[in-house]
Formats: structure tokens, sequence, C-alpha cells
């Protein structure tokens, strides 16, 4: 056993378990693919500005669990804590929004890092899987984001969870509801470090989730009775659409998720089976985020879906995703000629598509039958110096247990058949 292990909130992703995780990987990521979104992938760790400007320097985010170093050269860069801002700013370093295609619509897979208190559901490193569509201000591309990511739950098998959604203004209505809200705040019981949260972004106030707060907001005034017209033509456009591709969701007046760059549409996928950290993942429009971080004006919508999170509702549902065997035919040799022959079938089959595996190392026939079992091949192939002096090798069926003769030269072709 090493001294070493994994530090404090995080963990290791092993195999059979990580299969688990790709598999939600793919189906979050295959509809994205068949709906015009390429993939992107961005630097672990970034400017602190970026962060600092795009996030919001109120958030907690920013201010307790961003992961923050200076280098050799003095550059202050931060691990990843959210994506959303990297991605903004990849698509504007290399002018993508100049191509005159709009949206830009992208997908990521990959880590981010915030240092947050342990627990299950919450780690210090963590996996999303998030689609941006840059450049365009429609309620259709709000309401597909929403669709795409129900299509990707259900495929999962999925049905205990709900979509949460809200309208949170935008630069006309918003200010008028800060104002009103602020007033409200200065009349609670807080302590001075939320008082003064809510100067700087009262809305950050109606996301703290302790209850001596949350006791308090009770009588808040709602940002829904402040939207201008436009915004309510708009956020009313989006639940038409949501509800015209039969994807069900409530409404919640009191969402505003935990950064500051969302505006109008945002919307939270919550899960009722995984206790305090029921949030699966969520997103929203950020119109006015390009701007804040020296960009031009560039409406856009993402997601970000956490792949932790979704396994651990599908534990809470207890559904076992179907998962595809890592091995179709595992080699057993009997003897050193045969570990030459079956070692070059088995380059030839990878060669042809076919997953194989090897006995590797010296081992007898029952240990390496258990190896072979241990992979979940469907057939073993096990061959000794007698199988070779006949020009033949033996081709075991895993799931019944028959067992036949095949020509040495016929192995590849009849594996290629027999798995299609």
């Amino acid at each position: 056993m090493s001294t070493f292990k994994a530090p404090k909130g995080t963990y290791d992703l092993l195999p059979p378990d990580s299969a688990k995780f790709l598999a939600v990987r793919e189906a979050i990521a295959a509809p994205l693919r068949n709906s015009g979104y390429g993939y992107i992938e961005t630097p672990g760790f970034e400017n602190v500005e970026l962060f600092a400007r795009g996030v919001g320097e109120s958030t907690d985010i920013v201010t307790k669990e961003m992961y923050v170093f200076e280098t050799k050269g003095g550059d202050r860069l931060a691990l990843r804590p959210e994506t959303t801002a990297p991605v903004l700013r990849a698509v504007l370093e290399a002018n993508l929004h100049k191509a005159g295609n709009l949206p830009v619509k992208v997908w990521y897979s990959g880590s981010q890092y915030r240092y947050e208190r342990p627990q299950k559901g919450r780690y210090r490193h963590f996996s999303q899987v998030g689609a941006e569509a840059i450049g365009a201000e429609d309620p259709a591309l709000d309401a597909e984001l929403i669709i795409l990511a129900d299509q990707a739950y259900r495929s999962l098998g999925l049905s205990n969870f709900r979509i949460l959604l809200n309208s949170l203004g935008d630069k006309e209505c918003r200010p008028v509801y800060r104002a009103a809200l602020q007033d409200f705040l200065r009349g609670l019981d807080l302590d001075e470090d939320t008082l003064r949260r809510a100067e700087i972004n009262p809305l950050r106030v109606l996301d703290d989730k302790r209850e001596s707060v949350q006791k308090q907001l009770g009588d808040a005034p709602l940002l829904r009775d402040y939207l201008c017209d436009a915004c309510k033509a708009y956020h009313e456009e989006v639940r038409e659409l949501i509800t015209a591709a039969g994807v069900s969701f409530e409404d919640d007046p009191k969402l505003v998720r935990g950064l500051d760059y969302y505006t109008r549409t945002t919307f939270e996928f919550v899960h009722d089976g995984l206790g305090s950290q029921s949030a699966v993942g969520g997103g929203g429009r950020y119109d006015g985020l390009s701007e804040m971080i020296g960009g031009p004006a560039l409406p856009s919508v993402g997601w970000a879906l956490g792949v932790d999170r979704t396994v651990l509702a599908l534990e809470a549902e207890g559904i076992e995703l179907e998962l595809p065997s890592t091995t179709s035919v595992f080699a057993v040799p009997l003897s050193e000629e045969a570990r030459r022959v079956l070692f070059a079938k088995v380059t030839e089959l990878r060669r042809n598509g076919v997953a194989a595996d090897f006995s590797f190392g010296v081992k007898g026939l029952k240990s390496a039958m258990k190896s072979a079992n241990r992979s979940g091949a469907r057939y073993a192939v096990i061959a000794g110096e007698r199988d070779l002096a006949e020009g033949v090798v033996q081709l075991k069926d895993m799931e019944s247990g028959e067992q036949v003769a095949i020509g040495v030269n016929e192995i590849v072709a009849e594996l290629e058949s027999k798995l299609g």
C-alpha cells in the first residue's frame, strides 16, 4: 500500500465503476453531438481575473472556494471552478464568433475544482459535461438546451428528477428589483458578511442555504413581479416551447443559481433522492458575460450537468446501466508456442475491431480461466502443444460452456462471424 492517499475531498475513479461514469458522460454528450454542438476543451487553470469578473467577486466560488496560486513568473492563476467563462474566453480568443455562423455551439467534458466542505455529492474535484450556445438571443435556444438535458437524463432511465425554471430579468428591469430586494434585506436580522453581500449583489442572499437566513426570506419580493414586458414575453416563449416538447418543469420564482453572470432564463435539475445536495445540474442565459471579460456583446446560454451527482441519482433510483463488456475474446495459451500464436491472433482481432485480451504471465489453465471469467469475455480461445500439433485451438462459449475445436487459421473469421 502506498504511503500517499488521494487529497481530502477527492476520489479515484477505478474500473469497473469507472465504466458507469463513462456511460453517463456519453449519454449526456450524445444528444448534443446530434444537435450541432462541437467538442471544446480548455486548460484546467485560468487567470484569476477571468473568474473574478465573470463568475462574480461576491460569490462563494470566488471568495471562498477557488484554488489560487502564483506561478514562478508572477501570474496569478486559479484551478477551474467552472467552465462557462473559460469556454467563452476560448471562443473570443479564437475569434469563432467572427466566423459568421452564430450561435457558436460547443460542448465540453472535464474536471472542476472547488475548496468546499467534503460530503457525499459535494467534492473538491468533480466532473461535469456542459454545453454552451454563444452569440444568439433566442428563446428557442434556451428551450433547446433544456430539452437536450432532459433527453440525456431520460436516456439513462432517470425519471425522479425535476426541472426548476425562473427568469432573472435583464439590465433594464433587474436594477429595479435589486433596489427593492436590498431595501427588504436591510430590515432583516443578518450577520455583517451577509449584509455586505446584500450591498454587492443581493440576489446572492436568496441563494444562501442557511436555515437562519431562509426563514427570514419568506416575504422577500419576487423578481417575476418586476420583469419588464420584453423579459416576460421571452420567458413565456421559453415555457411554451418546453411544454410543446413534452418536457415538464416547475416555476420557481426564488431560483437564482450561484453565479453572477445569469440573465433572463435560469434553470436547475434537482433529484430528491440525493438529500441536501439535490442539484444534479443547471444553467441559464448569460447575455452580459462576454462584455464582463472584455469581449463584444454576445448573448449566450448554457448548462453543466454533474457526472458524479448523476451517478448518485442513478443509484438512488436503483438503475443499473447496461454497460458493454470491455472484452469479447480472451486468449489462454498453455505453452510457449501457443503464447506466440495466440498473441498474434489477439493482435489481428484487435486490428479488426474485436475487443480481445490475453492471459499475461505464466498461468495454469484454472487460473487463466478465472481471469477470462473476470474479464467478462464472451469467448475464450485456449491452446496448448497438442492443439497446435493438430492445427486447432479450442473455442469456449463462456455463457453456455460449450467448447469446440477450430482451425488455427479460421479462428479470427469464426469469432468475427459469431460476434457480428
